[in-house]
């Protein structure tokens, strides 16, 4: 499972036509990730390039999730600088009938640590109870 490869017709649907779509992704980066700067969005035929500055590895990764996870976008093409990363970070993609619970028990072993899943993912969903199929997330390493 590629990072930069996602499900074209899942996810939020943030823009009606690509036209649209590099201003709603770049507003919904913004004002749910800090740590970018000079964000630029460009989308064409389901192919999103983000360009930019991150603070972090994090950011980044989070920006990239963001956008992959937008309804109409399959692929990322990251120009993204950022800091290179200080962790290894593990991605799951969620599958029919999963919870955060259920990924926490399958990936963290313990579905009480669901919560650490959730804070790593803050900007990617907005509401634990509303993951969906096809949706990538960050799994954070257990220290």
């Amino acid at each position: 499972m590629a990072l930069l490869d996602f499900v074209r017709d899942i996810g939020n649907k943030l823009f009606s036509n690509e036209d649209e779509a590099p201003a709603k992704i770049t507003q919904h980066i913004e004002n749910n990730n800090p740590g970018l700067t000079n964000l630029s969005v460009e989308v064409k035929d389901g192919v999103a390039t983000l360009s930019g500055t991150a603070d972090s590895a994090a950011a980044k990764e989070k920006a990239i999730l963001m956008t992959g996870n937008t309804a109409g976008i399959e692929s990322i093409v990251d120009n993204i600088d950022a800091p290179a990363a200080t962790e290894t970070v593990n991605y799951y993609e969620v599958k029919s009938g999963d919870s955060l619970w259920k990924i926490a028990e399958n990936t963290l072993g313990n579905g009480a640590d669901y919560q650490k899943i959730f804070d790593a993912n803050q900007e990617v969903i907005i509401d634990p109870d509303k993951i969906f199929p096809g949706q990538k997330l960050r799994i954070p390493t257990m220290a």
